[in-house]
């Protein structure tokens, strides 16, 4: 009684033809091929990147200094210093 027969998943792909439309369909399904096909291959790097760091440790560089908040990064990427606020009294 709990499952589904064929009458009712006739009943189902009628409903659903109706609701989307003939053109839609196998354009919704192409798109779900295309997304599962990523899915697949994105799963595939994982697994390859998570066996190349066991076999292989790659050296991490040092981090490079970041700029104070007394100073900011000019147009050639040196660091220059920036003038200090001053108070401004009420008139």
């Amino acid at each position: 009684m709990g499952a589904m027969q064929p009458m009712h998943w006739l009943i189902v792909a009628v409903v659903v033809v109706i609701l989307f439309g003939s053109k839609k369909l196998p354009d919704a399904a192409r798109g779900l091929g295309r997304s599962l096909r990523i899915f697949k291959s994105e799963v595939k790097e994982m697994q390859n990147d998570d066996a190349a760091p066991a076999s292989a440790p790659v050296a991490q560089p040092a981090p490079a200094q970041l700029p104070t908040a007394n100073t900011a990064v000019v147009a050639n990427g040196a660091a220059a210093p920036v003038a200090q606020p001053t108070e401004v009294k009420p008139l």
